[in-house]
């Protein structure tokens, strides 16, 4: 079955950097287009990075600059590089199979001083 597990999140201070891992298994990464989403307590889920099957991205512009989406197909890993992190980036983030709606458990990534 599909499965979806992210690692990497942590405790970073501001314009440091960190870089969230999205293991997958019941399908292949380079076949689906994946997404990283976040959610900020008290706020509404967002989509913060997307990549399709072509190898394309997609960005919101709060990260874009900031934050890399990439997969490693041998690895069937998706990753999320987060460099010069603020206060503001502070959520859970989640990946996301696109079809099918599968979900993640989410990652806690808090950027404080």
């Amino acid at each position: 079955q599909v499965q979806l597990v992210e690692s990497g999140g942590g405790l970073v201070q501001p314009g440091g950097s960190l870089r969230l891992s999205c293991a997958a298994s019941g399908f292949t990464v380079s076949s689906s287009a994946m997404r990283w989403y976040r959610q900020a307590p008290g706020k509404e889920r967002e989509l913060v990075a997307i990549i399709t099957t072509g190898g394309n991205t997609d960005y919101a512009d709060s990260v874009k600059g900031r934050f890399t989406i990439s997969r490693n197909n041998a690895k069937n890993t998706v990753y999320l590089q987060m460099n010069s992190l603020k206060p503001e980036d502070t959520a859970v983030y989640y990946c996301n199979k696109y079809v099918g709606g599968y979900w993640g458990q989410g990652t806690q990534v808090t950027v404080s001083s």
